[in-house]
């Protein structure tokens, strides 16, 4: 199954372009949205409650169209452990950060997924060693983190410190989830992998949620938290992630690569232009660094692109 938007094809030529700003767009504001989102709800119940409306969504889209269950009784226990390293580990991380870090910030460490993700794909896939410009484009974008952790370190105090870290190992807590997906080759439509990733994912901070966060229908719920709420669930989440499979097969790898380069300085300027967050120079250096390191990292993909394209489990994208 290439997607479950096929029936949703669009008859002109600019469907497309269309997805692919769309993707753009959303990815880039959903960092300030957990920001505003953080004034009145705690991050652990937030995150949990977020991806409990989006399976419901996911589920809605699939069922009739694709299958719902793994194949395999082995499948559950990877979607188990990458459900908790990508969904309850990683979120929580970011969440919780955003409280102390700039959504502009997070959104550039969180992008040091596909670093994270070429050093274990180098161990766990045969086909997909280390490579001297990738391992030079790492080299140059961790110096970028270390500059931005640093400066939190130095200017915003240690909460904002280990706040980045969060962020950082979520990131790479994400990035080993993908690889673990893919090197265990489950057939499964992506929209049901994601949905049982969340489903262990959240089961968790459900629990963890109630107990330190209390009971969320106490919660200061107002009309703008409903609001990020239902837009990082309905918008951030499950509409992103089916316009990012149905552009799989219509785009090349290089292209969807893009929209992970695109998304952090998008994130930064929403959040100095909306949400009224300020950047130190030397910030920028850093998410500079690691953009640019990033980018190197991309590069190498064009050469494969013709044997991966279309393989939906190749390409993947910081989360948000």
């Amino acid at each position: 199954m290439r997607s479950l938007l096929d029936n949703w094809r669009p008859r002109v030529g600019w469907g497309v372009p269309a997805a692919w700003l769309t993707l753009c767009a959303v990815w880039s504001s959903t960092w300030l949205v957990i920001k505003i989102g953080l004034r009145d709800l705690p991050p652990i119940s937030f995150v949990a409650i977020r991806f409990l409306i989006a399976i419901g969504v996911l589920l809605a889209v699939s069922i009739g169209r694709t299958r719902l269950l793994p194949l395999r009784r082995n499948d559950y226990v990877v979607l188990a452990i990458t459900g908790i390293l990508m969904f309850a580990v990683n979120y929580t991380l970011l969440f919780w950060a955003e409280l102390y870090v700039s959504s502009g910030l997070a959104a550039v460490l969180q992008a040091t997924i596909p670093i994270f993700g070429m050093f274990f794909a180098h161990s766990m896939l045969p086909d997909e060693p280390l490579r001297l410009q990738k391992l030079g484009g790492a080299i140059i974008a961790l110096g970028g983190v270390i500059l931005i952790c640093g400066r939190l370190l130095g200017f915003s105090g240690p909460l904002a410190f280990w706040g980045g870290v969060g962020v950082v190992f979520g990131a790479a807590s994400a990035a080993f989830a993908n690889v673990e997906v893919k090197a265990r080759s489950i057939q499964l439509a992506p929209a049901m992998l994601a949905a049982w990733q969340m489903i262990f994912g959240i089961a968790p901070l459900l629990v963890l949620g109630f107990a330190v966060e209390g009971n969320p229908a106490r919660f200061h719920w107002t009309a703008m938290s409903v609001f990020c709420l239902l837009y990082l669930a309905v918008i951030g989440s499950a509409l992103t992630f089916l316009l990012l499979y149905w552009l799989l097969p219509r785009l090349t790898v290089a292209q969807l690569q893009s929209i992970s380069l695109i998304t952090p300085p998008g994130a930064v300027m929403l959040g100095w232009l909306l949400g009224g967050e300020t950047f130190l120079v030397s910030s920028l250096l850093g998410a500079a660094l690691v953009l640019a390191g990033v980018w190197m990292i991309f590069r190498k993909a064009k050469v494969k692109e013709a044997a991966t394209e279309g393989d939906e489990r190749v390409v993947q994208f910081p989360e948000r």
